[in-house]
Formats: C-alpha cells, structure tokens, sequence
C-alpha cells in the first residue's frame, strides 16, 4: 500500500522539484528584481546616465565558429565540453541631460540553463523524444552543465533571515538578541547584548565598539530618557534595567548622541561630516530590512526595544531561550536563491564595467552607444567561473559540485543533498545531533561518516522546500495588518 502510494507521489512530484520551482521563480522574477533594485546606471559623465528596462532570457543556443546561432541540446554541451547556458537580453535606455533615446535592446551576456527547467528544451520531452536527444528518459534533471561537466548546487542550511533568536552565550551570565537582517542581497548581523548587571549594549556592521542601546535609540529620534521610557513596555524589570543604562549614558538628547556616534565612528573629521556618517549608518546598515529611509527610524527603535525586551525576559528567566537547532529557526538555500545571489554579485560588476567603459569612451572622445560599452563576459565568466569552481559568494566553499553518477541513487541522494556552513574542523556538538523538528525534513542516517557527520545531510525523501511567496514583503505587510486588527501582542 505505501509502496503504491509513494509511486503515486513521485509520478507527480519529481524529486529535484524544489531545484526546478526555486530556478524557475529566479527567471521569471528574481532577476527582474535585482536590475530594478538598480534601475539607473550613474556615470561621471556630466548629464549621462543609463537607464534599465525588462530583461528577457531566450533558449539555450550556441555561436559557431562561422557566426552562425543555433539551438544546443544538453547532450550536445557535454560531449563538446561547452556551458549549457541562455542569453540573456536588457532593454536600456540612454539619457543626456534629461532627454531620452529610444529603448534597445541590448545582449549582456549568458545564463546557465537547469536541466529540465522552463528554459530547457527538455522540459516537456516525451520519453522517445529525450531518448532521441541522447538523455536517459528516467533523469529528472535539476543541475547544469558548466564546461561539459554536470554541476549540481547543493542547499546551504543556514539561520533564518529577518528572525529575532535570543540565547544565553558563554558563562550564561550575557543574553543576546540577535537577527540577521537582510534586504536586497545585503545581510547585516544585529545583536543587542545584555549583561548580567542589566547593561544593554548595541553591534551591527560598522558600528563602534562598545556601543551602549540607549545612545542609538536617542540618535533615532527617541530625543530624551523620558521618550525611551515612554515607549517601552509595561514591564518593572525592563524599566529598572533602563534606569541603569540611563546612569552609564552620559548623553542627554538626539543632537548629542548623533554627536556622540559620529566621532566614535569618524574621529579627527569635522563635525558636519561626523554627522553625515553617522546617519548614513543608521539608516544603511542597521535592520535594513525594515527601512533605508529616514523617516523610519523610530520603526528601527522600536524594533530595538523589542530585542531588548527579549534578551530581558530570557536574562531574568521569565522565558526559555531559543533554539538555534530548532529547525524553524534555519532556512534552506537552494538552486533559485543561490543564483539569485550570484546573479546579484555579477551584475554588480557588470554596471561598474559599463561605468568604466562610459569615462573611457568620453576620455577618447568616442559617442557614447550603449550597445558598445557592454561586455558581456563581464557577467558570463563570474556566473561560469563560480559553478565551475564551487567558490560563491561571501566566500563560500563547496555550493556547486560535480554531480555524483556512480549510481542512480547516488545521483538522487546528491540532488538532495543540504551542507551546513559550520566549519568541520570543530565540534560543533549541538548543531550535529539529531533535533526532534528534523522529522520529516531531514533523513536520521543519511550522513557521511568523520568530520563531516551530520554537517552534510539530505532531505526526506517526500521533503518540499516551498520557493517563497513571490511578492514576499506584500504578503508580510498583510499579515502585520490582520494580527492588528486582532490585537495580537508579542510577548
């Protein structure tokens, strides 16, 4: 009966169906996201900028050596030694001092293709048909082939983005709140600490040392003690904590903590500068994910006091820590979201290629046609370099490996397959057992033997990874809404 039941669900359900879904939804909307987050290229040219439009992506094709384009199937890649991959099209538009040219079309580089993706000529192949195309019919593909080898991404287990977790770290005498908050590519740490003696102090990217919370609420237009306290919760505890933060903090209103940040972060610079800087980083780099504007701040303070009212709670043992190994508390990346990350990192420098291109034209006295300022290999070679190599973003190791074909199961399991970023050289005791929430999610035996016990595993065998919703922050936002109506309270 089970038997029967599973075949049932694997004739419609493939077993890489979280790799073709997540790279599907990357295509359709995660690429068009990230050159809309840019929008406008900025030149130092006077007057010249450029800006972006749709991206389009066409099948695989292949450029011969007599310049003839014609359709590539994946067989073809693998015996010839070349990249399955897509072209890929952007609509620019080139503006002087105001005035627009006409929308073209322009060729910016390649995009490798998942096998049996929407962009794959496979994906609706009969068994006869992937026959004849030199595939084995039973292959449910889900991995690219890079220089004519298959590379399969293998999912990153990692700890959920935009998620306040609160522990009891080292002697269990310090409480931290920390979430990594993370917006548009960019993930910033935030942790606000609290000691066993009721001190609250404050570190995200760029910020000083020794930063105490009360400093930074001021400086985010909480203008005085009394405004703080107003806006806390109504919570004895939290208050008496606050009370001694308040005898530490020597500043008194939002001009002098803003002062009092600037010269920490920008020391023997003047003061108008010191301010500049010090308002850039708290409207950049700290909980970027609620806002980058600046009439959020107070959201941001808000937010700041809620951690710090959680970090209370656990500190005084009114309430359990969390559970880092709690699989609710983890999120896995796969296929779409790692190239989206990629894709993120390489267009980067695609745009500060075209900005360079731009100066250099303008320095030889050249007309400025975007057609001629684009190189495509600067995109092409760092998306095939990085699932040539493994090596992706922000110096992660390992994420595209070359996939297992010593068995069919061995090919399945690979495809299955979820590393952790923990470094296999340390213990690491606690995040290598086996959580009670792992049930259902994540196979008990399937792990490799030595270091790497338990820091490679592989999804259930009926485990789905749902891609997201595709308009996330809409949905977010919906949600805030209806548990206000209810008068939902956070505890």
């Amino acid at each position: 009966m089970i038997k029967n039941e599973l075949e049932a669900y694997f004739r419609e359900h493939s077993f890489v169906r979280q790799h073709l879904e997540s790279y599907n939804r990357f295509i359709d909307n995660g690429m068009q996201s990230i050159i809309d987050n840019v929008g406008v290229i900025p030149t130092n040219i006077e007057g010249y900028s450029i800006r972006l439009g749709k991206v389009r992506l066409e099948k695989p094709m292949i450029i011969e050596a007599d310049g003839s384009r014609r359709e590539i199937l994946p067989n073809e890649a693998r015996l010839r030694g070349i990249t399955y991959s897509a072209p890929i099209f952007l609509e620019v538009i080139s503006v002087m001092h105001g005035i627009e040219s006409m929308v073209s079309e322009v060729y910016i580089g390649e995009l490798p293709v998942m096998l049996k993706s929407k962009l794959c000529y496979l994906e609706n192949m009969s068994s006869e048909e992937l026959i004849d195309a030199g595939e084995d019919p039973d292959d449910p593909g889900g991995y690219f082939i890079i220089n004519g080898s298959e590379k399969v991404l293998v999912g990153i287990e990692d700890l959920a983005p935009n998620r306040l977790i609160t522990t009891k770290e080292g002697t269990k005498s310090i409480v931290i709140s920390k979430i990594f908050s993370t917006k548009d590519g960019f993930r910033a740490r935030c942790v606000v600490e609290r000691k066993n003696n009721g001190i609250f102090k404050l570190e995200f990217p760029s910020s000083p040392t020794e930063l105490y919370l009360t400093i930074v609420l001021k400086a985010l237009g909480l203008k005085n003690n009394k405004a703080i306290l107003e806006n806390l919760p109504d919570d004895l505890m939290l208050k008496n904590d606050f009370l001694i933060n308040f005898d530490e903090d020597k500043t008194k209103t939002n001009d002098d903590a803003l002062k009092y940040l600037g010269k920490r972060v920008m020391p023997n610079r003047d003061e108008a500068e010191q301010l500049l800087r010090a308002e850039l980083l708290l409207d950049t780099y700290l909980l970027p994910h609620i806002s980058k504007q600046k009439e959020d701040r107070i959201k941001k303070a808000k937010f700041l006091i809620e951690m710090a009212y959680r970090a209370n709670l656990v500190g005084t043992e009114r309430v359990a820590p969390d559970d880092k190994d709690h699989y609710a508390n983890k999120r896995v990346k796969i296929s779409g979201v790692l190239m989206e990350d990629l894709f993120r990192y390489a267009f980067k420098f695609l745009v500060r290629d075209i900005q360079y291109q731009a100066s250099r034209a303008e320095a030889r006295g050249r007309r400025l046609i975007v057609q001629n300022l684009v190189r495509p290999d600067a995109l092409s070679d760092r998306i095939r370099i990085a699932l040539a190599t493994g090596n992706w973003v922000a110096g992660q190791t390992g994420v595209a490996q070359l996939l297992d074909r010593t068995s069919y199961l061995s090919m399945l399991s690979h495809l299955r397959r979820v590393i952790s970023p923990l470094s296999k050289k340390h213990p690491h005791f606690l995040a290598r057992d086996l959580h009670g929430t792992h049930w259902g999610k994540i196979c008990p035996t399937e792990s490799p033997e030595g270091p790497n016990i338990a820091l490679v595993k592989n999804l259930a065998l009926i485990t789905e990874v749902t891609p997201g919703e595709q308009n996330e922050q809409e949905h977010v936002n919906a949600i805030i809404e209806k548990l206000k109506e209810n008068n939902v309270k956070m505890i």
